[in-house]
């Protein structure tokens, strides 16, 4: 029977077909067991980037493709106000952690948050956090835009960071990790160096773009997200850090040199509840145990890929073909 086949030698038909490009023309293909070796500075054996979530979710959203808050007509407060908790007390008790093992993070900003809570833009400036674009608000998500609605949308960000900071954004996490076909390219004409949705392997890799420019993709975790595991999925502190430590050490072991790397996703209003926040604790105690650990801004793991490896990999990925 053929692929999507009925049983006659003919291929069905399905209402959800539609065309495509290949995902290859984007993100080629090569096993991590074939690509050259990426030797992390100071010899590390592995890179870790950690990446709190700073979000702002309004209470009233405006109308979009995805509605944010389905389980009742606006307000919800439940939802909200849980979110808001992040930013009135747990915050300030992850960031209490975070210093406590001198964390180079990178935050995941819902840019907006640089206006409604100037407290916490102050606090991320004092500690040199590196920011990534993640949109204007959790509840206003790309799904569904059009080129120049997103280009405007992306645009609109960055204006707002270039108002508080002087800078850009050179990367990003989509809106409650959203996007459309065009956003990598859309990405790269406004500068952006990185894309963090794509988690498809456990080291930076080259993301092509309509336009050729030099465009990595930087693994982020669902594995390890707090927000899914510790809201959704039944699990709890003890377990998440388990989970946590679990990976760094497969990673941290591996002989093959490949040059791993692991993101720890964190959001106040999960991770910084009283009841968890020691689990974080253990988790960093773990990983600032090991002299061989490079624990790096986003920024500056891909500023030593693109130096180092972003080459050789495109050329074993695509043989040449967008050299």
């Amino acid at each position: 029977m053929t692929a999507g086949g009925n049983g006659t030698g003919t291929a069905a038909a399905y209402p959800h077909e539609r065309p495509f490009d290949p995902v290859h023309d984007r993100l080629p293909y090569a096993p991590i067991v074939d690509r050259p070796p990426i030797a992390w500075p100071g010899g590390a054996r592995i890179a870790v980037w950690v990446v709190p979530n700073i979000e702002h979710y309004e209470y009233l959203p405006p109308a979009g493709a995805v509605d944010p808050y389905p389980r009742t007509p606006h307000p919800d407060v439940r939802k909200y106000a849980y979110h808001d908790y992040g930013n009135r007390v747990a915050f300030w008790r992850m960031a209490e952690v975070l210093d406590r093992y001198e964390v180079p993070a990178t935050v995941s900003l819902n840019v907006a948050v640089l206006d409604h809570y100037p407290q916490i833009a102050a606090a991320m400036a004092e500690r040199s956090w590196d920011l990534m674009s993640h949109g204007l608000y959790n509840t206003r998500y790309l799904t569904g835009m059009d080129r120049d609605q997103e280009r405007e949308f992306l645009e609109s960000c960055n204006r707002a960071l270039e108002r508080h900071t002087g800078r850009r954004f050179s990367g990003m996490l989509g809106p409650n990790i959203t996007g459309n076909r065009h956003t990598p390219d859309l990405m790269a004409e406004a500068g952006m160096r990185y894309h963090a949705d794509w988690v498809h392997d456990e080291r930076p890799s080259p993301l092509l773009t309509a336009g050729g420019e030099r465009m990595v993709a930087l693994p982020y975790s669902y594995e390890l997200n707090d927000a899914p595991l510790l809201m959704r999925s039944h699990v709890e502190g003890s377990a998440y850090a388990d989970r946590c430590i679990a990976q760094f050490e497969r990673l941290y072991g591996e002989e093959d040199g490949a040059g791993r790397m692991m993101c720890l996703p964190l959001h106040p209003f999960t991770i910084g509840q009283p009841h968890r926040i020691g689990h974080l604790d253990r988790v960093l105690a773990h990983l600032r145990a090991r002299d061989d650990v490079w624990i790096a801004t986003a920024s500056d793991i891909v500023d030593h890929y693109l130096r180092h490896h972003y080459d050789a990999d495109l050329r074993e990925s695509c043989g040449g073909r967008h050299e």
